[in-house]
Formats: C-alpha cells, sequence, structure tokens
C-alpha cells in the first residue's frame, strides 16, 4: 500500500514560532477532518465535519500549500519593583500570520504494508500454504521438523501454525472426550436394556469390527481422516449398536423358548441361534438397504457443504457392509460361544451335586 508520510521539521517550525502539537491538530483538521458541532434532523443527530476540499489535498504538493496559523506576539520590559534588574514578559496577541505547511514539513508518498496485522500485541507477519492431496496433520509435521532444522529464529521472535491446523488440533482435544463419553453412553444404555454385563459386552466388543468398513471405504475414496470423518465414526458406532441390540434380543428369545421347553443340550442352543438368526435376516437387510439408500445420494451430491457431507456418510456407509456381516456371523457366533461356557458351568455344578 501507498501511504503519505509527513515528516516535520523542528528547526523549521521553531523558527516560525510553532510547536509539533500545532502542526499535528492542523494536520488532523485539514487532512483527516475534525466534528465541530452536530446538526439536529427531527429526533436524529449528525456530526458536521471540517477539512479541506478534496482537490486541495490529493497530492502531496497541493498538500504542502496547507497553511498552518502562527500565532505572533509582543513583549513589552517592565521594571522590577524589587531595585534589581531584570525583565518580565507580557504577551499579547498582535496577530495571527500563516505558513504554508510544506515550509515546516516534508511531504512524501511512501510504500509500506496494507494490513499490518497483530495478536497477543505483536506484530505478525502471515505466510499461506495451500495443502493437496494430503492431510494437514501429516504436511505440518513434516514441515515443522524440516523448519526446525533450517531456520533459525532471530531472538524476540517465534513461528505459530495457524489456519485449519490450529482448528483441527482443538477438534482433536474435544474428540478425546467426546469419543470416550459417547461409547460409555452406549455402554449405559446396552446395560439399562440387558441388565447383563456379559450381554453387553458382547454388543461392546463387536463395534471394533462394524468399523473396518468404514476404514476401508475412506481408504477406498482416498480421503483422509477429519473432523467430519470421526463423527461418521460416532453416529456408525450407535446404528451398529442398535442392530447389534436386536440381534441379541432375538437370540435370546429363541433360546429362552428352548429353555422353556426343556431342550438346554448344546444342539438346543445351536437351533436356538440358527433360528433367530435368520430370523433377522430380513430386517438387517432392511434397515441397511434404507440407510445406504439415503446415504448414497450425499456421496454424489455437489451442493454447498458436499465435501463435508461426504466424509460423514462415508464411514457410516462402508460400515453398515461389515456391520451386516458381524451382525449375522460374529455376534451369533460370540453368543455361542458365552451360552456354550454357561451350560458348561451348569452342567459341571449338577454332576458334582
Amino acid at each position: 500500500g501507498f501511504y503519505l508520510d509527513i515528516d516535520i521539521d523542528r528547526a523549521a517550525a521553531a523558527r516560525h514560532g510553532l510547536n509539533v502539537g500545532d502542526i499535528q491538530t492542523v494536520i488532523a483538521t485539514a487532512i483527516g477532518g475534525m466534528t465541530i458541532t452536530q446538526t439536529v434532523e427531527g429526533r436524529e443527530r449528525y456530526g458536521v465535519r471540517v477539512r479541506y476540499p478534496q482537490e486541495l489535498r490529493d497530492t502531496p504538493e497541493r498538500l504542502a500549500a496547507v497553511l498552518v496559523p502562527v500565532l505572533h506576539a509582543s513583549t513589552a520590559p517592565t521594571a522590577n519593583s524589587g531595585g534589581m534588574g531584570g525583565m518580565s514578559a507580557s504577551v499579547a496577541a498582535a496577530g495571527v500570520a500563516q505558513v504554508p505547511l510544506g515550509q515546516v514539513a516534508s511531504i512524501k508518498t511512501v510504500a509500506g504494508p496494507m494490513v499490518v496485522r497483530t495478536e497477543d500485541a505483536m506484530p505478525t507477519a502471515w505466510v499461506f500454504v495451500d495443502v493437496a492431496d494430503r492431510d494437514i496433520g501429516s504436511y505440518v509435521a513434516e514441515a515443522k521438523a524440516m523448519v526446525d532444522d533450517e531456520v533459525k529464529l532471530p531472538p524476540g521472535y517465534r513461528l505459530v501454525w495457524s489456519g485449519q491446523y490450529e482448528y483441527m488440533q482443538r477438534a482433536a482435544e474435544r474428540m478425546k472426550v467426546v469419543i470416550p463419553a459417547t461409547l460409555a453412553i452406549i455402554f449405559l444404555l446396552l446395560y439399562f436394556n440387558f441388565r447383563s454385563v456379559g450381554e453387553t459386552a458382547i454388543v461392546m466388543l463387536s463395534l471394533p469390527f462394524s468399523l473396518v468398513g468404514g476404514l476401508w471405504f475412506i481408504w477406498a475414496l482416498g480421503y483422509n481422516w477429519s473432523v467430519a470423518v470421526a463423527i461418521g465414526f460416532i453416529a456408525l458406532a450407535g446404528v451398529a449398536a442398535e442392530t447389534g441390540v436386536i440381534m441379541l434380543i432375538y437370540l435370546d428369545h429363541a433360546w429362552k423358548a428352548r429353555r422353556e421347553s426343556g431342550r438346554t443340550t448344546v444342539r438346543d442352543l445351536y437351533d436356538a441361534i440358527v433360528e433367530g438368526a435368520v430370523e433377522r435376516v430380513r430386517p438387517k437387510m432392511m434397515t441397511v438397504t434404507a440407510i445406504m439408500a439415503g446415504l448414497f445420494p450425499i456421496l454424489w451430491g455437489h451442493g454447498a457443504g458436499g465435501s463435508v457431507m461426504k466424509r460423514i456418510a462415508a464411514p457410516m456407509i462402508g460400515g453398515m457392509i461389515s456391520s451386516t456381516v458381524l451382525t449375522l456371523v460374529v455376534i451369533p457366533a460370540v453368543y455361542s460361544l458365552w451360552k456354550e461356557r454357561a451350560l458348561r458351568d451348569v452342567t459341571t455344578k449338577e454332576e458334582r451335586t
């Protein structure tokens, strides 16, 4: 940017009986303008500012012709009543002269920064970096190592990585609280539903299997880890837990019906698990189809916010595929191992009795 630099010549100002404050007042008033009164327009008040017209202040040459008032004073000697020789000055205004601003100051146009940025009361300089085809976290980590090795900052200088990287750090700190809190809430809700730590643990331990599909799908699309992706995984964990709960309810009902009929062997347990799992195939496929049908259009959208929504939907789409395998295969298998162990414990106690 270009700025008007007015450098006051103190010696020239002193010869005319002026001080720096007088000249600066003229500069502020004639160039910047000064509010001298208010105009009343009904219930409205408007300030009235006075300054030189544009044509008298648009170039350094014309500004040099701006007049600075000089107060002339006359002094008269008076005898000191104490009998000692001396003089005392009595100043009376005798008249006002005007001196062009160019005689008491140099005016020129200089180049300077368009904006002076400050943070924490310190001037800052910004270097903008556009990161493409990679995640910000790994780029900044590599750039930090390179800068630390090759750049030696002078005393009083410091280097801060800001922008999206700073936002990502803040979000990561929040996620360290949000994700454990989400898992804890899911665990409590499952426990309140089943009233059994074992069945709750089956659903919780199976959640990582449902997240595998989301990770593979993100890798296939070339997405990097971000806050939107983390939100998608949180939503996926909730959906996977919900479908796991329904599967366990079907298995429990089938096994309870077998036990009420007096069939409590391992073979009966297998039959109950197969029956409960088969009954869950249709509702599970309907759930997966409905969720994926609602999320696939988001991957094809290109409107405002589309890039963020894609990264939220991608983990859920990939996770629903692995969640289907989890619900239909892994949970029945884990349930079978858990109930078989319980049956063996009951059989062992009966034999001892």
